[in-house]
C-alpha cells in the first residue's frame, strides 16, 4: 500500500495516496468506513486496500470503546408498537432548546432507524420482545419512550461491531497513530486540506520521529470530544481529541459554550446516571481524616423530597440551571460541586444505605412518580444495592470489571465534564466548511443547547451515513494524486520536523508538556465548566492565550518519546482551550444567561441558598436565567491569527427544519440526476 517516500531533512518520510482517510476509529468513524466502503461497491467501484484507511491513535481507545453509564442510551426514533413517531417530531425534538440547525436534525431523524438496523444487522445485541419490537424507555429531555440499551457498554458493542465489519471488508486500519498536522494548499475560500500528518508512535524514537503522511481527496475527522480540556471529567484518559488541529488548519467551530456536565465515577471513569440513582443511593461527604456527613440533608425540607430527587437524578442526570431552584434535582449537582471543588470534601454513593436524613427513609414515602417506577421494575428492596441488583445487575458488574465492588465500597463521585454539545460546522451532508473534509461523531457540533440522552450516538451513526453517501457520490473513487504534496506541503512538513526537533533538545525548558496540560484542565474546570462568570472568564481567557504563544515560542521541555506526544496534545489543547474561552466570553458579554448544562453567576441573578458562598465574591451564589433570544442564532469561530491565538466569531441564524412536500415523481428525478446532493 506504500505509495512513495518524500525527503525530509535527508530522512526518509512514507507517503500513503488514498482516496479517502478517516481520522478516529470509535463508532461514528467505523460506520463511515463501512458505509463508504458499502456504497463503492453499489456504484460498481472495484475497493482497493488503498482507497480507504482509518487512521487512529488508538483502535481500542476513545470515548467510543471505554465510557458508558448504567445502561448506555442509543436514542433513535420510535419503534413501539402502539406510540406513533415520526422523523419530524424526532427532529422537533433535537432543536427544542435552540442553535441546533433543522435540516442536520432532521438527516438525523430521517436516518435513525436506517441506522438502528444497521447495527441490529452489525450485531449488537439491542433487546426485543418476542414479536420482535425493540421497547423503549424514556430518557432525559425525550417526549417519548425512544432510548433503547444494548446494556453499559453500548458504545463499546457498536464499535467493535463495525470494526469486525469493516474487517471484513479488508479496510486497512492504521493504528497507533498520533495526528500532528493536517496539510493545507491556498488561503481563503480556496483553503482546502490535503492531507493528514502523523507520528506513528512504534516509531517515534527514530530519526524521522515516525512521521508518516497520508494524501486523500476527502478527509473525515472523527476523533471524538476534547475530553482532557478538563480536570474533573468522565472521558477516557488520554483522550484529548484534535480539536486544535482542525482549528489550527482553517475549519469553523461552534456552539463550544454548550458543553454538557454530570454526576460521574472518579476512581474508574463512568457516569452515574439512570438506574444508579434512581435506586436512591446514600450521598455523604468526607474530609480529610475520613469524617462523614449527610450534606444534602440541610438543603431539603424533607428525607421524602431528598430522595425523591436523587431518584430523579437518574433521568434528569445532565446538569440542569432551571431544575436547581426548589429544591429541584440539579441542586444536588451544585452541592456535590461545592463540598468537592469549594470545601475540598469527597463525595460518595454508598449502595449499601438508604438516604440518610431528618426522618428515616421509607420506600413508600417516595413522590408517586419515583415510587411507582420502582413498583413496576419489582424493585422494592430494603437497600439501593438490592434494588440494583434488581433492575440492572450489569450496571454492579462494570464496576467489578474494573476493581469496584459497590456491594460492599463507597463509590466516589464529582460533577464532571461528559460531553461536548458543540463542535465544528458542519452541513447537512456533514461537510465541514473546508470542501472535502467531513466532520462526525462528538467533533460535529450539531446538538444545540440540550438533546435527549443517547442521541449523540444515533448523530454519530447518521453523520458517517451521511458523509460517506456524500463522498460515494461526489467526491468520486480517485486516489489523491503526487501533486497534492507540493513545495507548500513539503514547507509545511519540514516545518513540523524542525519543531519536533527543537521539542527534543529543549530539555531544560520551563514547563513540561504534563504541567501545561493539568494547567488547561484546572482553568477550564474552573472557569469554563458548568458554573461560568464573565469576570474569571475574562481572566482565564487571556492566561490560556499567554500560554498558547508560551508554547509557540519557548517549546515544552521534552526528555522522552512519550513527552514528545505529549507536547503536540499540549499545543493542541491549548489553542482548543482558548476558542472554547473565546466563546464562552462572546456568549456571557452578549447577555447570555443560564443554559443547557452550565449556570451564569452575576450578582443580580437569584440566590440558591444563602450557605453556598461564591469564593470568587465571598457572597451568595446568584445565577440568571437564560436569555432565549439567544437560541435563534450560533456563535461561529474561526482562528485568524495561529500566532497570537486570535480568532473571529460571527453570529448565524439558525437553519430550519425543512419543510418537504415533493411529488414522488420530483423526488426520483432529482435522485436520479444526482442532484439531491447538491440541495
Amino acid at each position: 500500500m506504500l505509495q512513495s517516500r518524500v525527503d525530509i531533512s535527508h530522512l526518509r518520510v512514507p507517503v500513503y495516496r488514498l482516496n479517502t482517510v478517516i481520522l478516529g476509529a470509535g463508532a461514528a468513524g467505523m460506520n463511515c468506513a463501512v458505509h463508504l466502503y458499502e456504497f463503492m461497491k453499489a456504484k460498481g467501484v472495484d475497493v482497493p486496500e488503498d482507497l480507504i484507511a482509518v487512521v487512529t491513535g488508538g483502535v481500542a481507545l476513545g470515548a467510543s470503546r471505554m465510557s458508558g453509564s448504567d445502561k448506555q442510551t442509543y436514542y433513535k426514533m420510535g419503534t413501539s408498537p402502539t406510540v406513533a413517531d415520526s422523523a419530524m417530531d424526532f427532529a422537533e425534538t433535537l432543536t427544542a432548546f435552540g442553535c441546533t440547525h433543522g435540516d442536520a436534525a432532521l438527516a438525523e431523524a430521517e436516518s435513525s432507524l436506517r441506522e438502528f438496523f444497521h447495527l441490529v444487522q452489525a450485531g449488537v445485541p439491542f433487546p426485543h420482545d418476542p414479536e420482535g419490537a425493540y421497547i423503549g424507555y424514556r430518557t432525559d429531555h425525550d417526549p417519548y419512550e425512544r432510548a433503547t440499551s444494548a446494556g453499559p457498554k453500548t458504545s463499546r458493542f457498536m464499535s467493535e461491531c463495525l470494526q469486525a465489519q469493516s474487517d471484513r471488508y479488508g479496510i486497512t486500519i492504521f493504528d497507533k497513530h498520533e495526528a500532528a498536522h493536517l496539510l493545507t494548499r491556498g488561503e481563503g475560500d480556496d483553503r482546502r486540506i490535503v492531507g493528514l500528518v502523523t507520528l506513528d508512535k512504534n516509531r517515534v524514537h527514530e530519526p524521522s520521529f515516525g512521521l508518516t503522511v497520508f494524501l486523500c481527496r476527502n478527509l473525515v475527522l472523527a476523533g471524538g470530544g476534547p475530553g482532557e480540556l478538563y480536570e474533573v471529567s468522565v472521558y477516557p484518559r488520554g483522550q484529548t481529541g484534535i480539536h486544535g488541529l482542525a482549528l489550527a488548519a482553517g475549519l469553523a467551530a461552534h456552539n463550544l459554550t454548550e458543553s454538557q456536565f454530570g454526576l460521574a465515577s472518579t476512581k474508574f471513569r463512568w457516569n452515574v446516571s439512570g438506574t444508579y440513582m434512581q435506586v436512591a443511593p446514600r450521598v455523604f461527604s468526607t474530609d480529610a481524616e475520613g469524617n462523614a456527613r449527610d450534606f444534602l440533608a440541610s438543603y431539603f425540607p424533607s428525607t421524602c423530597e431528598m430522595a425523591t430527587n436523587i431518584f430523579l437524578k437518574g433521568y434528569q442526570w445532565p446538569f440542569d440551571p432551571q431544575r436547581i431552584l426548589d429544591q429541584q434535582s440539579s441542586l444536588i449537582d451544585v452541592l456535590v460541586h461545592y463540598e468537592t471543588q469549594v470545601l475540598g470534601r469527597r463525595v460518595f454513593l454508598d449502595f449499601t444505605k438508604n438516604p440518610v436524613g431528618a426522618e428515616p427513609f421509607r420506600l413508600e414515602d417516595l413522590d408517586p412518580e419515583a415510587f411507582s417506577y420502582l413498583e413496576r421494575n419489582h424493585a422494592l428492596q430494603a437497600t439501593p444495592i438490592e434494588r440494583l441488583e434488581m433492575m440492572n445487575p450489569l450496571a454492579i458488574d462494570i464496576y467489578a470489571e474494573n476493581g469496584i465492588d459497590i456491594r460492599t465500597e463507597p463509590l466516589e463521585i464529582a460533577v464532571c465534564a461528559q460531553h461536548n454539545n458543540g463542535g465544528f460546522v458542519v452541513d447537512k451532508w456533514w461537510q465541514s466548511n473546508l470542501p472535502g473534509v467531513f466532520v462526525i461523531g462528538e467533533m460535529a457540533g450539531t446538538h444545540g443547547v440540550k438533546r435527549p440522552g443517547g442521541s449523540a450516538l444515533n448523530a454519530g451513526q447518521a453523520g458517517g451515513l451521511r458523509a460517506a453517501e456524500y463522498i460515494a457520490n461526489v467526491g468520486g473513487s480517485d486516489l489523491a494524486p503526487p501533486s497534492l504534496l507540493g513545495e507548500d506541503q513539503r514547507a509545511q512538513l519540514a516545518g513540523l520536523f524542525r519543531r519536533l526537533a527543537a521539542m527534543t533538545t529543549n530539555s531544560g525548558g520551563t514547563r513540561s508538556p504534563q504541567d501545561a496540560i493539568a494547567g488547561i484542565q484546572r482553568r477550564m474546570t474552573r472557569h469554563g465548566g458548568h458554573i461560568r462568570r464573565l469576570a474569571s472568564a475574562e481572566k482565564a481567557l487571556a492566561e490560556a492565550r499567554l500560554l498558547y504563544r508560551e508554547i509557540l515560542t519557548d517549546g515544552l521541555r521534552v526528555n522522552s518519546a512519550h513527552d514528545l506526544l505529549d507536547a503536540l496534545r499540549a499545543r493542541h489543547l491549548a489553542l482548543a482551550s482558548v476558542a472554547f474561552l473565546e466563546s464562552i466570553v462572546e456568549y456571557l458579554r452578549s447577555g447570555g444567561g443560564s443554559r443547557g448544562s452550565f449556570m451564569v453567576l452575576r450578582d443580580d441573578g437569584d440566590e440558591i441558598h444563602p450557605t453556598l458562598i461564591d469564593p470568587d465574591t465571598n457572597e451568595p451564589y446568584r445565577f440568571v436565567p437564560e436569555n432565549e433570544e439567544l437560541r435563534e442564532t450560533i456563535a461561529e469561530i474561526v482562528l485568524t491569527d495561529a500566532e497570537t491565538a486570535s480568532f473571529s466569531i460571527r453570529r448565524a441564524p439558525v437553519r430550519p427544519i425543512p419543510r418537504r412536500d415533493d411529488p414522488f415523481e420530483l423526488a426520483w428525478t432529482v435522485y436520479r440526476n444526482g442532484e439531491v446532493f447538491r440541495r
